[in-house]
């Protein structure tokens, strides 16, 4: 079993904020791979979504205990389903990144991520796979970090934000069902 998530903010004002494109990439990879819907399970403080890839059960979860505290509700499920840490995989957003780039990682610090930051804590642990979004434009440059991820992209923006997601779908399906290096080969 694997288990994919994607963070973000659960308040409809957060949709189409570049802190949610861990939300946006699931809801993706839950249509594209035929996934059941997104159902609230508050036992986990997570939206959930089940599947099956190659005969392999997969978990999509977006967690609702916003960003910054997102470690209490991956806590749960990783409790709950006793996945091992080599079948994690986290969705996010990254200042560091030029819009349109991804890059997945192992065993990696939080990187000023406040909900990495958060499940760190919680496992006690950053070895698990990451999938990091760039986010980075030029108007990063002129605003606090920490506003910049709270705003909405523009339209122009959103079309490379859908490639983007698009390809960081692929790239945890990937992930689920192959050789982590070689899929870090692949994108980064």
């Amino acid at each position: 079993m694997k288990l994919i998530i994607g963070l973000g903010n659960p308040d409809k004002q957060y949709q189409k904020t570049w802190h949610n494109l861990g939300f946006l990439t699931l809801d993706y990879f839950q249509q594209e791979y035929d996934f059941g819907n997104f159902k609230l399970e508050n036992k986990f403080k997570s939206q959930i979504s089940t599947g099956n890839i190659d005969g392999d059960k997969i978990i999509l979860a977006k967690p609702q205990t916003y960003m910054n505290n997102s470690g209490q509700a991956v806590g749960l499920i990783i409790k709950y389903f006793k996945t091992n840490l080599k079948d994690i995989i986290v969705v996010h957003d990254d200042i560091d990144l030029l819009l349109g780039k991804i890059r997945i990682t192992t065993d990696s610090s939080a990187g000023g991520h406040n909900g990495v930051k958060s499940i760190i804590q919680n496992l006690k642990t950053q070895s698990f796979v990451r999938i990091k979004i760039g986010v980075k434009t030029n108007r990063l440059a002129k605003v606090n970090p920490a506003n910049y991820v709270l705003e909405k992209y523009n339209i122009l923006q959103s079309i490379k934000v859908k490639e983007n997601i698009k390809k960081t779908t692929l790239a945890a399906y990937e992930v689920a069902t192959s050789s982590i290096q070689e899929v870090m080969n692949k994108y980064n």
